[in-house]
């Protein structure tokens, strides 16, 4: 059997029917819904990464497979490997985890999927090195990559690195998608925790361009009064 015929006999073994049932209209999988088509074996996250544990050692070469797999469980078990070799691996399997992660970021193509791998295989890999790929992740047609770009700056907030966050914040600001809203709201939420006096700035400067959704998601923090003055149009 190639890895995603293994993962998915091992996936299959901690599957619920209700699961099953819940999932596709839970990440929106009906037609023209933003992961239309996506399958799901019931598996919650907990139990993916258990069997993603059992398979940390698993080679790039292995996982091709798997990744571009049907199954919503079978791709984020083989991001969550590519997590752990981010961790745990050498500098060279954390350059590699990074590098098969972009290259199959078409399959990075739920916000879960997103947000559970992209701050560690991709935030942290960067931590040091040239953010550039970021910016073009958020000038990509795909919503997903867009969401990489955001979302991976949460590596950098940890280390009180912020500039990027707020750059990639403008530059989204008028996308029309509200996962992409709600995701540059909360990465706007992560960093006014480092620095609120900078996130109230940006919010006062953009507020009336910005998407309410982001408003409400950025500013989720601050006192009553803070948020009505902002809010306001």
């Amino acid at each position: 059997m190639n890895m995603e015929e293994q993962l998915m006999t091992v996936l299959q073994a901690y599957a619920k029917e209700e699961k099953r049932l819940h999932l596709p209209r839970f990440f929106k999988t009906g037609k023209g819904e933003y992961a239309e088509g996506d399958r799901f074996l019931g598996v919650v996250v907990p139990d993916i990464r258990a069997v993603a544990k059992r398979y940390g050692k698993a080679s790039f070469e292995e996982l091709k497979p798997a990744i571009v797999s049907k199954w919503h469980e079978v791709r984020l078990c083989v991001l969550l490997i590519l997590v752990l070799k981010s961790r745990q691996g050498t500098e060279e399997e954390r350059e590699d985890a990074y590098s098969f992660y972009l290259a199959h970021s078409a399959y990075v193509n739920n916000w879960d999927l997103v947000d559970l791998s992209a701050p560690t295989v991709v935030g942290e890999y960067l931590l040091g090195k040239s953010h550039e790929v970021l910016y073009r992740l958020a000038e990509s047609a795909s919503l997903w990559d867009n969401r990489i770009a955001i979302v991976s700056t949460y590596a950098f907030i940890q280390k009180h690195e912020l500039d990027d966050t707020y750059a990639l914040a403008a530059k989204l600001m008028p996308h029309p998608h509200d996962l992409i809203h709600k995701a540059v709201g909360w990465m706007l939420r992560e960093a006014g925790k480092r620095d609120v006096q900078r996130l109230f700035s940006f919010v006062e400067r953009y507020r009336h361009e910005m998407p309410r959704t982001m408003l409400r998601y950025a500013i989720e923090k601050f006192d009553e009064g803070q948020r009505s003055y902002l809010m306001r149009r």
